[in-house]
């Protein structure tokens, strides 16, 4: 009798926690979106009152930092949204197209300009989270 109120609580709080991941992966996209269209930088407009001048979280080694962390958060938010979902498989495909379609929209976006780097980055960082995910799956699939 407590369990299957105690697992009917947890169901409750589960639906409500994908929720909230849902529409948080949704905002997080729009965000994104806004961000890579924008034509300048929006955090150096915010932070430096210079739209041209681009935070950097860490320095750029052979990938663009800032585009591997911003599309692992995407990845990251986006998986555990839809990982128990039949939705899963186009979300995949979805964050990577949009990683690399988003970055040629700077090539036609004043004040933005493409960088291999940049794309390698926003791909990097949706395959990490991918493979982590697939590791995962496999895993929990055997045991």
């Amino acid at each position: 009798m407590i369990t299957d109120k105690i697992d009917k609580i947890n169901k409750i709080i589960m639906k409500k926690i994908n929720t909230i991941l849902i529409k948080g992966f949704h905002c997080a996209n729009l965000i994104l979106i806004i961000f890579y269209l924008y034509p300048g930088s929006i955090l150096g407009h915010v932070l430096y009152n210079d739209p041209s001048n681009q935070p950097e979280i860490t320095r750029d080694f052979l990938i663009a930092s800032n585009h591997f962390y911003a599309f692992i958060v995407l990845s990251t938010i986006g998986i555990l949204a839809y990982h128990n979902t039949k939705k899963i498989n186009f979300l995949i495909n979805y964050l990577f197209l949009s990683s690399i379609i988003l970055e040629f929209f700077h090539m036609v976006i004043p004040n933005r300009g493409f960088d291999p780097k940049d794309l390698f980055g926003n791909i990097i960082g949706v395959t990490v989270v991918v493979i982590v995910y697939k590791i995962k799956k496999k895993y929990e699939k055997n045991s």
